[in-house]
């Protein structure tokens, strides 16, 4: 490196620009009570009163076996979406608690999951695998279907919807579900009594 070269870069350096770029990444995580990019969850749950509740978006994509998949299928249902990754450790730790709720509730539910942020889907499909999960996922890498939520959006990796008959959005978890709290949940939004 030439005088000049090295004087510029020291200057970089002692401004901060260089290093702060690199560092941008690996901010503290966002509070989940944020309204501005995902966050890991804090384990809340957010119901909405049925006369306040707004339309949930119609789901529409590619399941990660490839074929065409949408909530518009679940007749008449309550809808229960799961946002998970492969790669994230809470995701897993529920899998067991969210496949126990499925079962409880099938009567009344149809659930689907968006997968998130797995940008190849052999890592998604053998969680599903490994978890024995029974419902179809979206494979979503970049978040698109994510984006649709304007209400009550699932910010946080893990994070479940739960969505009324009526196929507007009723309740949010961020963070991990309980078998328990998940079921109490789709069965009091679906009129039964817990």
């Amino acid at each position: 490196m030439d005088r000049r070269t090295l004087l510029g870069v020291a200057g970089l350096l002692a401004s901060g620009s260089l290093l702060s770029a690199p560092l941008a990444g690996c901010s503290s995580p966002t509070a989940a009570s944020d309204d501005n990019g995902f966050a890991t969850g804090d384990g809340s749950f957010t119901t909405v009163p049925a006369g306040k509740r707004e339309t949930a978006p119609v789901l529409t994509g590619t399941s990660l076996a490839g074929a065409p998949l949408s909530t518009a299928d679940s007749g008449g249902r309550v809808i229960v979406i799961n946002v998970w990754g492969s790669w994230c450790a809470p995701c897993r730790h529920e899998a067991p608690a969210l496949v126990a709720a499925a079962a409880q509730t099938s009567s009344i539910s149809a659930f689907y999951g968006i997968n998130t942020r797995d940008l190849d889907k052999a890592p998604a499909q053998a969680f599903v695998r490994t978890f024995k999960i029974g419902w179809p996922s979206f494979f979503d890498p970049d978040g698109q279907l994510l984006l649709k939520f304007t209400t009550l959006p699932p910010k946080a990796i893990p994070s479940t919807l739960v969505i009324d008959r009526k196929g507007r959005i009723a309740a949010r978890f961020l963070g991990e579900v309980t078998t328990i709290s998940l079921v109490q949940a789709v069965r009091q939004i679906g009129g039964e009594t817990p």
